[in-house]
């Protein structure tokens, strides 16, 4: 069948999912749910690389939801994420999903919450947990749940949650989930743990890849713009004012700076927040939602406290810093031109490594990035490099 024309009904899914799926909007399958559903649904084991926004969380939510038995209080299903904010992500997804489902329940815990708001959403006898390692592990130990009815479990984001050293809790989970059917390992790349998790317990996998340069790419123009590294602020707030963009999301390599700019930004008049790793949950919480809800004109993020952000109108994304990864590079302005809009991505260099790190990014992701500077009226236009004249040499 034409992939072009592949429907969601095409997919054999329940009438529930396909009312939910109608409700929010959804027609298509995005190329990683057209792949990744039909294997899953199977009780294949599958991995999966896909760039993020492709729609991993329904790929994956999709058949665990499907394969799971109402009238059974066993925990069915385990989704295990590398950040809060991603785990609530995926729980808030799944909860849409189920809009149509009577006796299917879902509940997500996370460290930075009181354990015992968490407890009572696990003596509702959840059929699905969403789960940072971690504190998953917390609650095994207080026996606060079971892992021995488990059919399903996926890691989301395997390659940052390993990354991230939590390979000694991941793999001690897995040990102890000894009858599940099939597993999901979603990732935006590959890495060596990765592979090495999928060696140790799954088997005859489907291997699924969807490239970049596949339709799911977003519509993102990018621009960099240079300045002395003390003026990177200033530049900040020259750069918000001129564009005018409402809805902005500003990446820093750091904490310190993260929660500093913050605060500069706070005293220049900006309407700015930030999430970092020593703000506590409940306050991150409280900035993403004044963010998604228009109170926030910018969000001020580091890598690891931005996984998991999922808002579909940011106009814009700012690279306060060169990210020091190219991997992190793609995932931040993805956070702009979703849902098939059209999206910006702005660079701020205020260093030669710098500069010499995102023209390495341009050209590992083949992305084109115009060098902008400001003229004598105020105005953006692009930077011209002034070509040195050739000297003829005579004879």
């Amino acid at each position: 069948m034409d992939e072009q024309q592949l429907t969601f009904q095409d997919l054999g899914l329940s009438e529930e999912i396909l009312r939910a799926l109608e409700k929010k909007g959804y027609g298509y399958p995005t190329r990683i749910q057209a792949e990744a559903i039909p294997p899953l649904m199977a009780w294949k084991d599958v991995i999966a690389k896909a760039p993020t926004g492709t729609g991993k969380t329904f790929a994956f939510g999709i058949p665990m939801i499907e394969h799971i038995n109402p009238e059974s209080e066993d925990l069915q299903g385990l989704i295990l994420a590398p950040t809060r904010e991603l785990a609530i992500q995926i729980c808030d997804e799944l909860r849409g999903l189920l809009t149509y489902y009577k006796n299917i329940r879902v509940a997500v815990v996370y460290g930075g919450q009181r354990m015992e708001t968490q407890i009572k959403a696990l003596q509702k006898n959840p059929q699905i947990v969403v789960a940072t390692p971690g504190r998953l592990m917390d609650h095994y130990r207080h026996k606060h749940l079971r892992l021995d009815k488990i059919q399903t479990v996926v890691l989301d984001e395997a390659d940052r949650m390993l990354d991230m050293g939590f390979f000694k809790d991941v793999t001690g989970i897995l040990d102890k989930i000894k009858n599940k059917r099939n597993m999901g390992l979603f990732s935006a790349t590959i890495s060596q743990e990765v592979m090495t998790v999928s060696w140790m317990y799954q088997r005859d996998e489907v291997e699924i890849t969807v490239r970049p340069e596949a339709e799911d790419r977003p519509d993102i123009e990018q621009f960099a713009i240079s300045c002395s590294p003390l003026a990177k602020t200033e530049m900040t707030l020259r750069l918000l004012r001129t564009l005018g963009f409402e809805r902005v999301i500003v990446f820093c390599n750091t904490k310190v700076m993260c929660q500093r700019l913050s605060d500069d930004l706070k005293r220049a008049g900006v309407s700015a927040e930030c999430i970092h790793g020593d703000i506590r949950q409940q306050q991150r919480e409280k900035n993403m939602q004044a963010f998604r809800d228009g109170k926030v004109q910018v969000l001020i993020a580091t890598d690891v406290a931005s996984r998991g952000i999922d808002v579909d109108d940011v106009d814009c994304v700012l690279n306060f810093d060169v990210p020091e990864e190219n991997e992190y590079y793609i995932h931040r302005i993805g956070r702009t031109g979703r849902a098939k809009k059209k999206g910006v991505a702005w660079s701020i260099v205020g260093t030669f490594p710098e500069q010499a790190k995102l023209e390495e990014i341009a050209k590992y992701s083949h992305f084109a990035i115009q060098t902008m500077r400001f003229d004598e009226a105020g105005q953006l236009v692009p930077y011209e490099v002034k070509k040195r004249p050739i000297k003829k040499r005579y004879r």
